[in-house]
């Protein structure tokens, strides 16, 4: 980790590849743990000494009790989930006094968000986008129509109760008379205002002093690439910028301050809610993927979908985020299979594409390509180095590495801390 630029860590594909893990590896050796957008939507789960520890909004640097961890000014932040998170990992033993701190330019989602996400949902049918329902699209829309509350609005209340009154006024128009008490609202809100004040810092000041005196700062992305607003797979994405531009809008940092670009890959490919996923395996391989990898979400619950490796998607997320490394996640799902299946183009109206397409209606019709690679059949998640990898194994990594032209610089061959391989 570098003392003068801050080091990302970022999801390649759908979500869901194990960024958790690896900022909990990182953590150890950095200062600073920051999250840069999304909400609590997002989930990692880390396991340490045996305990399973689930983060959604709250940065997983926090597992490290020498490390500071921030809720940057682009996430969106529901207050009772913040404390309830918070209150759950410090119930499993960990001392978070002192070390967590949240945005005063954070925006503010309130239960009314969760009820029009659940309403926005009703109406699309069909054709919904399968999203947690914890409000954030609504919450990013408030953001983005200039109507939405932030953290500092909390602290000078009479013009927090003006804007959350106006606001619900507007949602009530829109979506019609939903269950929603005001009163109650702003009376816990003047509560929560009062709990939430030691933790609220001016997070770009906080940040670029860190970073002058030299102090190592690990960003941890939410989500994915493929999720991302402007170049995932819309409309069925989240509602923030998950790639690079993300850590620069979501934290007020500038791109020179940006050093290592860790890429997070699972060995397969899986995402959960609607929309395309081109390598997708609805047969009794994908649903062995799922069993193998225990594919169920940690926000919902939700299985996820299954498939092969998609390197398309990877060669896709590369160029728009650059990474300098890769962190291959779940190696040892794949010990099971006798050939294993790489995705390298799509077929569209005849043509080969090794690019993904902006259309949904492009992908729908694709046809999708693959190289088939040996399996190894051994069971990986005793390996401590990439030389005690069996044979089919390395060259599987080495494909993926010699494809994207970037570095696999550690490989995930269990669930636990210990069981990750330094390149």
């Amino acid at each position: 980790m570098s003392n003068n630029k801050v080091s990302v860590v970022l999801g390649t594909q759908w979500g869901d590849e194990g960024k958790g893990k690896l900022v909990d590896i990182l953590a150890k050796d950095i200062d600073v743990c920051v999250r840069c957008q999304g909400g609590n939507n997002a989930g990692h789960t880390i396991v340490v000494d045996g305990v399973k520890y689930a983060f959604h909004m709250l940065p997983s640097g926090l597992v490290n009790t020498e490390c500071i961890s921030i809720v940057g000014s682009g996430v969106v932040v529901h207050l009772p989930s913040f404390f309830e998170e918070l209150e759950d990992l410090e119930k499993q033993g960990l001392d978070c006094d002192g070390r967590l701190f949240i945005s005063d330019r954070c925006h503010l989602v309130f239960d009314f968000h969760q009820i029009v996400d659940g309403l926005k949902e009703g109406e699309l049918g069909r054709g919904s986008i399968g999203t947690t329902k914890k409000g954030i699209g609504p919450a990013y829309s408030s953001k983005a129509s200039r109507s939405g509350l932030r953290v500092h609005h909390l602290y000078h209340f009479e013009e927090f109760e003006r804007r959350l009154r106006t606001i619900v006024e507007a949602r009530h128009k829109r979506y019609g008379d939903f269950e929603y008490n005001v009163e109650a609202e702003l009376q816990r809100y003047r509560q929560l205002a009062d709990r939430l004040r030691p933790f609220v810092i001016d997070s770009v000041e906080y940040l670029h002093k860190e970073l002058a005196g030299g102090k190592r700062i690990l960003v941890e992305g939410a989500n994915a690439l493929m999720l991302d607003i402007d170049f995932g797979t819309y409309p069925y994405v989240t509602s923030s910028n998950t790639g690079i531009g993300g850590v620069c809008t979501g934290l007020g940092i500038p791109p020179s301050k940006i050093g290592e670009i860790i890429g997070v890959a699972k060995a397969y490919t899986t995402r959960v809610g609607g929309g395309p996923f081109p390598s997708e395996l609805t047969d009794d391989v994908g649903q062995k993927l799922r069993d193998v990898g225990a594919e169920y979400g940690v926000t919902t619950g939700r299985p996820r979908r299954c498939g092969w490796l998609d390197l398309v998607v990877l060669r896709y997320s590369n160029m728009i985020n650059g990474y300098t490394s890769i962190n291959l996640t779940k190696l040892d799902v794949l010990d099971v299979f006798d050939a294993i299946k790489v995705a390298v183009s799509y077929t569209i109206n005849g043509k080969e594409v090794t690019s993904f397409p902006a259309s949904l209606e492009d992908l729908e019709t694709a046809t999708v390509n693959y190289v088939s690679l040996p399996g190894w059949k051994e069971n990986i998640s005793k390996c401590r180095s990439f030389d005690e990898l069996p044979e089919n194994c390395k060259a599987y990594v080495r494909f993926i590495e010699r494809d994207l032209g970037v570095p696999v610089k550690w490989i995930g061959v269990g669930v636990g801390r210990e069981e990750m391989i330094a390149m």
